[in-house]
């Protein structure tokens, strides 16, 4: 290989490089530093404690440290400030891990983008935000992953459904915005939904709307089927609904003065055909479903520019949970795809597999310490319904004791009353 070569090698990289823009990267490597850059809200006073965990199974016990919620049923608040950024004119990708050891039944795992200037110890549910990406679970109902963004100062949600996972192990989350005004989003670096932004939110009117000057022609018919006007009912078709009971016959003591006059009591008419109708047949003068015409809506207005946030300078954690245990991490603001795919493989992809066999190991020493269990209790039990089979035996040896006595004084009565009986007749 030439020196020329290697000298375009490195250009190229050195370009690739200076393309590429990290904002913003949290994996906890240094034990208790979060809390210098990490600020809690103190709009409440109740708002849920976080604390650096790897939870109950992991991977690599320092590698999958995050941030764990600690108290059930609480608000969280949580955020941490970078150098302010706009992502005009570059992708703008967001990714970070969640993992729901605690098996929840109802809370959030996502996060949420500010501009910078959110005051972070007022923040809040209703505080402005740019974009709101992650999992929602909330029983068997709501099992999403959320991808808000703020558009001209409203909320506006997908029009997709994209189902995120709720099993209890970490998964990666990924949300890329491009300059095109497209995105995708992926789970564990696979990509699960992507398209355009106009066409998945509501961002902007409608390109067309009906007409409001058009209407349908009075003589438009868009029957497809009508009676048949040669259809004639037949003459015997009409017939009660019920009838009197032919089989019913008066009680023997049914008494007229006193009861009434008799009536049977009333059946389904077998012979009953329903309401008529003439049968249907092809509409001659049918013309087809009438569509409305439309014309260019007037209030609409292209925007090049919807993925396009000015300042972007805060990451939040603003989340409700009933069940904590949610553990974030390997945050990552990026404006390189590629990049946070290779982070993603780096920090969840190479930790993932041994997560799952800690996991695993673990539920199988509890199933075996339930075997134990459950055969010491049936130890136990059949210790128990021994020991009582015992004692009734004991019981029952007594009481047959306790009978034979009474058979052993007659005998001594006998005795006493044959010695009795030669006393008289000596």
């Amino acid at each position: 290989m030439t020196a020329l070569s290697l000298i375009l090698m490195a250009v190229s990289a050195a370009c690739v490089l200076a393309e590429s823009s990290v904002y913003f990267r949290e994996q906890f490597e240094d034990g208790d530093g979060w809390n210098t850059r990490w600020m809690e809200s103190k709009h409440k006073t109740d708002y849920g404690k976080f604390v650096l965990s790897a939870g109950k199974f992991y991977g690599d016990a320092e590698k999958d440290k995050g941030l764990q919620t600690s108290q059930d049923a609480r608000f969280y608040a949580l955020s941490a400030r970078f150098d302010d950024f706009s992502n005009k004119g570059q992708p703008l990708v967001i990714q970070f891990t969640v993992k729901h050891e605690q098996s929840i039944d109802c809370g959030g795992g996502y996060i949420k983008l500010f501009p910078s200037e959110l005051n972070q110890e007022e923040m809040h549910g209703d505080s402005v935000y740019n974009i709101m990406f992650g999992p929602d679970i909330c029983g068997p109902g709501t099992k999403k992953v959320h991808v808000i963004f703020n558009y001209k100062g409203k909320n506006h949600l997908i029009n997709k459904d994209i189902r995120c996972k709720d099993d209890e192990y970490t998964h990666l989350y990924t949300l890329i915005v491009n300059p095109d005004n497209t995105y995708e989003v992926k789970i564990d670096n696979k990509k699960v939904e992507s398209g355009n932004l106009e066409d998945d939110w509501d961002f902007l009117p409608p390109k067309k709307i009906k007409d409001p000057n058009a209407k349908k022609p009075e003589e438009w018919d868009d029957r497809e089927k009508i009676p048949d006007p040669d259809d004639k009912k037949p003459e015997d078709w009409d017939k009660p609904e019920n009838i009197p009971d032919p089989d019913a016959k008066k009680p023997d003591d049914w008494d007229d003065e006193m009861d009434g006059e008799w009536e049977p009591p009333m059946i389904t008419n077998p012979d009953y055909k329903g309401e008529w109708k003439p049968r249907e047949i092809d509409n001659p003068a049918y013309k087809g479903k009438w569509i409305h015409p439309e014309i260019e809506n007037p209030e609409y207005t292209a925007d090049p520019e919807i993925y396009k946030y000015d300042s972007i300078g805060v990451i939040g954690l603003d989340l409700w949970q009933v069940k904590s245990g949610t553990i974030f991490d390997n945050f990552l603001i990026t404006s390189d795809p590629k990049l946070a795919e290779e982070v993603g493989n780096e920090a969840w992809g190479k930790t993932k597999e041994s997560e799952k066999k800690m996991k695993e190991r673990q539920e199988e020493e509890e199933r075996k310490m339930r075997e134990e269990e459950d055969k010491k209790r049936d130890e136990v039990k059949e210790d128990e319904e021994e020991e009582e089979k015992d004692e009734e035996e004991e019981d029952d040896e007594e009481e047959e004791e306790e009978g034979e006595e009474p058979e052993e004084e007659g005998e001594e009565e006998e005795d006493e009353a044959t010695d009795s009986q030669l006393k008289d007749e000596l």
